[in-house]
């Protein structure tokens, strides 16, 4: 079995970091909390957030498709 390591400190794979992206974690910080990977030298944090891509964290999507963030807040205000 080819295991692709990120970060060589903790021994964290490839796939370690992609089953804990899947399982909710969406930041570097999540990942390192899950697993440790990225809080020794630092070296795979870019790699980590690499591997995370621009869809991983959920609350980005209103600002990543052009949708002001603030307009939904403003609604809410205006309802109330």
């Amino acid at each position: 079995m080819n295991r692709v390591y990120v970060c060589n400190c903790f021994g964290v794979t490839e796939a370690q970091v992609k089953k804990h992206a899947e399982g909710g974690a969406c930041t570097p910080r999540q990942i390192a909390s899950a697993c440790k990977a990225g809080t020794d030298c630092g070296s795979c944090v870019r790699r980590i957030q690499a591997l995370l891509g621009r869809e991983a964290c959920p609350r980005r999507e209103p600002a990543d498709q052009g949708v002001p963030v603030l307009s939904e807040v403003e609604e809410l205000e205006e309802a109330a």
